[in-house]
């Protein structure tokens, strides 16, 4: 009981931690460093401190093989292509815009998995689906006035395609992590995503005046970097040991919600009918669709 306990917690933390994170992400992007470059900084430090606890984790079998291939695959959907167009895209819009499309994710599952997998529909997922996309689109599509954000449309369109790109990765890591101890599948996941980020980002990363960063830029770099990746992740997998997806899954609504009051309070980011419409739409898309699956997040 006191284990099951604890794996609410985490799973809550965790999803408290991703919804602040829309927010402090872009105090620290793109004034401070450049959205590429902390990316570097968050898969060196995350994938520095996942080797540093594999001795502690338990002897877990041998990486089969024929596994590798779905590993990297992992890794380019799940950390390089999700990360890279996650923190590029959030610099670019709102955190309220982010976090709702994010929410999209559990949509695109079902989505993916009918076209590579063939798996039915039916129309109760379908209305939800629609409703999840026309919500989306709603967002991206919405010209906002007066926007302080760079490019909001581009930004959003980013957001979406990195839920995409993590929903493949839901589908490909699925089997894995149930076949491999998840601490140890995640560090090579992040390894590999690692060694394809670095070069990307490198330019941005290192030139970054971090001799002039304030303590509050260093708070913002530091939360994304460790408390948003490697501590967000750790969460979710100690709750992955101790509860199903579905109910893992089930805290994915909490983000939209605690993103949006942190923005709106903390950031004075706006919050218009548009964005409750969408915001209602993709809600009861994501019921709909997910109504009796498992779900999942991502950040």
């Amino acid at each position: 009981m006191k284990k099951t306990w604890l794996a609410h917690g985490s799973v809550l933390t965790a999803n408290i931690i991703f919804a602040i994170n829309f927010s402090i992400a872009k105090q620290a992007t793109p004034f401070w460093i450049k959205p590429f470059g902390l990316n570097v900084a968050r898969v060196l430090v995350t994938t520095t401190l996942f080797w540093l606890m594999a001795p502690l984790e338990r002897r877990d079998r041998p990486v089969d093989r024929r596994d590798w291939l779905t590993i990297v695959a992992c890794a380019l959907t799940g950390v390089t292509i999700n990360q890279l167009l996650f923190i590029r895209g959030l610099s670019m819009t709102y955190a309220t815009h982010a976090s709702l499309i994010q929410l999209a994710t559990p949509i695109m599952i079902p989505i993916i998995a009918w076209i590579f997998l063939g798996e039915r529909v039916g129309t109760r997922r379908s209305a939800g689906l629609l409703m999840g996309v026309t919500g989306a689109a709603l967002l991206i599509l919405k010209r906002v006035d007066g926007s302080t954000a760079d490019d909001v449309m581009a930004g959003d369109i980013m957001v979406l395609v990195n839920a995409m790109s993590y929903s493949i990765y839901f589908i490909l890591a699925k089997p894995l992590m149930a076949k491999y101890e998840p601490a140890r599948f995640m560090r090579w996941v992040f390894t590999i995503g690692t060694c394809i980020i670095t070069p990307i980002g490198w330019q941005e990363f290192s030139s970054a005046d971090w001799s002039s960063f304030t303590p509050q830029a260093w708070f913002s770099v530091g939360f994304v970097v460790i408390g948003a990746t490697f501590l967000a992740y750790m969460f979710n997998i100690y709750a992955l040991k101790h509860l199903d997806a579905g109910a893992i899954g089930s805290y994915i609504y909490l983000q939209p919600v605690m993103a949006a009051l942190v923005a709106t309070g903390w950031y004075g980011e706006p919050f218009t009918i548009t964005q409750g419409i969408s915001a209602a739409l993709i809600f009861g898309g994501v019921y709909l669709v997910n109504r009796g699956k498992p779900k999942q997040t991502s950040g």
